[in-house]
């Protein structure tokens, strides 16, 4: 009875330990996701500045579809990024 209640002690413990350092890896990847996800808005912000020949209020037809389809991407990764199910 004695080694029963001791290999379930030891499982118990090595699944608590299992799981914290599942969680601790998911949520260090959940933080470098979101930073990553932050600097490719910083670069989408700073590369996307209007030529000096062009009306500025304006966009080329262009850059609004790539801009949209960026949005619509960055969208997606958010919603994974959050756990959610698309």
């Amino acid at each position: 009875m004695g080694t029963m209640t001791s290999d379930l002690s030891t499982n118990l413990i090595t699944a608590a330990i299992a799981l914290s350092a599942l969680t601790i890896i998911s949520l260090v990847a959940l933080r470098g996701w979101r930073d990553w996800i932050q600097l490719k808005r910083e670069e989408l912000a700073a590369g996307h500045a209007p030529a000096q020949d062009q009306d500025p209020a304006v966009p080329h037809a262009g850059s609004r579809i790539e801009i949209a389809d960026l949005k619509e991407r960055l969208r997606k990764l958010e919603a994974i990024a959050a756990g959610v199910d698309l």
